[in-house]
Formats: structure tokens, C-alpha cells, sequence
């Protein structure tokens, strides 16, 4: 199956890829969501079901997954899914620039772009992490998943701070405009790093007997070990992207943010996931401090704390968000890493050629929760301030969240092993 593995060159180059799945992803999932509800004045629940649908189309991980480890033919499903992915994006800006004056048109348009980006996000996501994780010596795949991981924070975290800049002051043009240069960049930049990779180190296709697609999945769900790491994943997952869509909102109800600024914000808390990851990199791999369930649970700790402190500086006016937010960010940061370093651990254990119908696995269960977490949080967030005021609306989400989050630390004290033989964070939440 495998000619030559990935050099450090070529993983770089597939990092790139995952740098811009982020970029075009944070869009959606923060400037548009908050222009949703804070310019449109539109309920919170609405961008909310609309990244809940593309998050539900990535059921079909899975089935990406299975095929990579079958049949291969990664590279047209990377850079055709980005292209879809660019295509959807695009279209979700246009589509919110015309709901203010045509709102049905504007929301059939953007249900039609939120469904491409999830087609996009699950062929294009899922085919990479399948070609790093089987093109990979098994020596690098936990530094190869790390690298392709810390470039897709890397792109959100540029990608948000840069658009919130150019935003201010805001117009559909000024939108429009930024949203394109983005995601025809990232088609172009996914098209350079990925050509010609996969045919240099897959000799020939997988030599896995060709089965249906029920009995591939059926096989790896009767796994233990996959199977309980999956349950594990979508809890934590819940609790990890419940504030995903009301914490840019809540920046402009209660502290009165502008769109740049609640975008700037959304940069400053992946910049704190890209030192938490870092972090846990160092003390982890280099200075092999802690086991995976340590740090996959200090993380959890970490965030809920950090999500009480949130909650708390809007019951008494005080803004200090940016820090609050970083914090934040760095919990996750350190709770992500860990959690995936431990995922990409299991993938290559059990079944053999089954690397990419884990990770599809996974990247459902992920896709599934970050859906339900941030539709709940949303649909949450709604209803509570029909009965009480913006600040303690929020403020009982993120506390109800970071409770959750307290709940998956417990969990993995359980399911996530301790100290492996190699302990090093890695890979990716696909999709994101």
C-alpha cells in the first residue's frame, strides 16, 4: 500500500491544507454567525441550526474514511472538497448580505451554502487525515498529526484576527470582498501543497478486501477500544462547542462589541488553543512531563474554569474578555491536543487498513457533538433571555458548560489511557 512515507517537507505541505480548511471554517462559525444575530437581529438559534446542518452532513466521514482505505484516490477528494468548501463559504457571506433586505432568498441560499461546506469540510478533512495517517511512518505520525493540527489553529487564528481588522468598518461589500480573497486562497494554496504527494509515497491501492461500506463500519464499532473512545469523544465534544456560537454574541449584547472587534476576539482565543497545544507539546514530548490523561483532563479543568470567569464578568460589567477568552482558548487548547494525541494513538491499533475509517468514525462523533453542542448552546442561550436578562442568559449557558466539561474530565479518567509509550499530542479535529 505504501511506497515511500511522508518526509517532514511533505507533511508540512499537508499541514497547509489543514491551515486552510480553518480559515475558511472560522468564517462561518463566528463573523457570520455574529452579523446573524447581532446586525440582523436574528435569533441566535438560527446561525445555530444552519452550523448545526453542516456539521450533520459530516456524518458522512465515514464513508470518506472507509474509501481512502479501500480504494484511495485521496488527492481529487482534498482539493475538490476544498473547492466545495471555497464555493460554500463564499455563498454563506452572500447570502447574509442579502437577508437584511430579502430574508426567505437569503436563508434558501444559505441553507444550500452551509450544506457545501459540510460536503466540503467531511470529503476534504477526512481524505487528509487518511493520507497522513497511512502515508506517515508510524515513528512520525504523532509529530506529523501535531504539525497539520497547530496550522489549522495557526489559519483560524490569522484568518480571524485579519478579517475583524478589515471589517471595520463594516459593509456587505467590505464582506464580500474579504470573504473571496479567502476562500479562492485557499483553494489555490490546497491545490499547490497537495499535488503530486500522494503518488509519490502510495505504491498501490490498498490491498484491503473490498466490502460494503456497512460491514467496514460495523467492524471497527465492534472494537472496544473504538467504540468507548467514540462515546468519549462526542461527550467532550458537546461540552467543547456549546460556547462556539454565542460567545462572539455575547461580546456585542452585554460588553457592546463591534463585529471587528467580537471577530478580533474569536482570534484571541485560538491564539490561546495554539499556546495551550504548544504547551502540552513541549511538556509532554520534549520535557515528558504528565501522561495524556493528565493533560487531556487539566484541560477540561481548565476551560470550565476559565468559562465560570466569562460567565462572572458579565453578571458584574467587567470587561475583561480578552484575557477571560485567551484563557479559554488555552484550556481548550491543552484539552484538544491531548484528546487527539490519544486519538491518533488508537487509529492504527485493531483491524489493519482501517486508519481512515477511525478517523472518519471520530471525526462524526466530533462533527455530530460540535453540531448538537453549538445548537444547544444557541437554542439555550434563546430561551433564556426570554425570561431574564443578557448577561445572566449567557452566563448560565457557560456555566452549564463548563459543569460538562468537568463531567468529560471524569470520563477520562476512564477511557483515555495514561502514559504511552511515546506520549506526544497530535492530529486533527477534522473539520474543523
Amino acid at each position: 500500500m505504501m511506497g515511500k512515507s511522508l518526509g517532514w517537507g511533505q507533511i508540512a505541505r499537508l499541514g497547509l491544507v489543514q491551515m486552510c480548511l480553518g480559515a475558511i471554517v472560522v468564517l462561518t462559525t463566528s463573523t457570520l454567525n455574529r452579523l446573524m444575530t447581532v446586525e440582523l437581529a436574528l435569533p441566535a438559534v438560527l446561525p445555530g441550526l444552519l452550523v448545526a446542518l453542516h456539521y450533520g452532513i459530516q456524518i458522512s466521514r465515514p464513508a470518506w474514511g472507509f474509501r481512502s482505505d479501500t480504494r484511495g484516490n485521496r488527492t481529487r477528494f482534498i482539493v475538490g472538497g476544498m473547492a466545495v468548501l471555497a464555493l460554500g463559504g463564499f455563498l454563506a457571506a452572500f447570502a447574509v448580505t442579502i437577508m437584511g433586505a430579502a430574508f426567505w432568498p437569503g436563508l434558501m441560499l444559505s441553507i444550500f451554502a452551509y450544506a457545501l461546506i459540510g460536503v466540503g469540510v467531511g470529503a476534504s478533512g477526512t481524505s487528509l487525515l487518511a493520507l497522513v495517517a497511512t502515508a506517515t511512518a508510524p515513528q512520525r505520525r504523532a509529530a506529523a498529526a501535531t504539525i497539520t493540527w497547530l496550522m489549522m489553529i495557526l489559519g483560524i487564528a490569522a484568518t480571524a484576527g485579519t478579517v475583524g481588522a478589515q471589517l471595520d468598518p463594516y459593509s456587505p461589500t467590505r464582506l464580500l470582498v474579504v470573504t473571496g480573497i479567502v476562500t479562492l486562497g485557499a483553494v489555490v494554496l490546497t491545490t499547490l501543497a497537495v499535488w503530486g504527494i500522494e503518488r509519490r509515497v502510495i505504491a498501490t491501492p490498498s490491498d484491503a478486501a473490498p466490502m460494503p461500506l456497512r460491514q467496514g463500519l460495523s467492524e471497527v464499532w465492534a472494537e472496544p477500544q473504538a467504540r468507548d473512545f467514540t462515546l468519549f469523544i462526542f461527550l467532550s465534544m458537546v461540552a467543547y462547542f456549546l460556547q462556539e456560537l454565542i460567545l462572539e454574541p455575547y461580546a456585542g449584547l452585554v460588553f457592546n462589541y463591534t463585529p471587528g472587534q467580537s471577530t478580533q476576539l474569536s482570534g484571541v482565543q485560538h491564539g490561546g488553543v495554539f499556546l495551550g497545544m504548544v504547551t502540552v507539546g513541549i511538556a509532554c514530548t520534549g520535557l515528558r512531563l504528565g501522561s495524556l490523561r493528565v493533560w487531556v483532563m487539566g484541560g477540561c479543568v481548565l476551560s470550565a474554569l476559565a468559562l465560570a470567569f466569562i460567565a462572572w464578568l458579565g453578571m458584574v460589567g467587567l470587561d475583561l474578555m480578552q484575557p477571560a477568552t485567551f484563557a479559554l482558548g488555552f484550556g481548550n487548547g491543552v484539552f484538544a491536543v491531548a484528546t487527539i494525541g490519544a486519538m491518533m494513538a488508537l487509529a492504527g491499533q485493531g483491524r489493519e487498513a482501517r486508519e481512515g475509517t477511525r478517523m472518519g468514525l471520530w471525526g462524526a462523533a466530533q462533527a455530530l457533538a460540535a453540531g448538537f453542542g453549538g445548537l444547544l448552546g444557541a437554542a439555550s442561550a434563546d430561551a433564556l433571555r426570554l425570561v431574564m436578562g443578557d448577561a445572566p442568559a449567557f452566563a448560565t449557558v457557560f456555566l452549564a458548560e463548563a459543569f460538562l466539561f468537568l463531567v468529560a474530565a471524569l470520563m477520562a479518567a476512564q477511557v483515555v489511557a495514561g502514559r504511552q509509550a511515546r506520549p506526544m499530542p497530535q492530529a486533527v479535529i477534522a473539520g474543523e
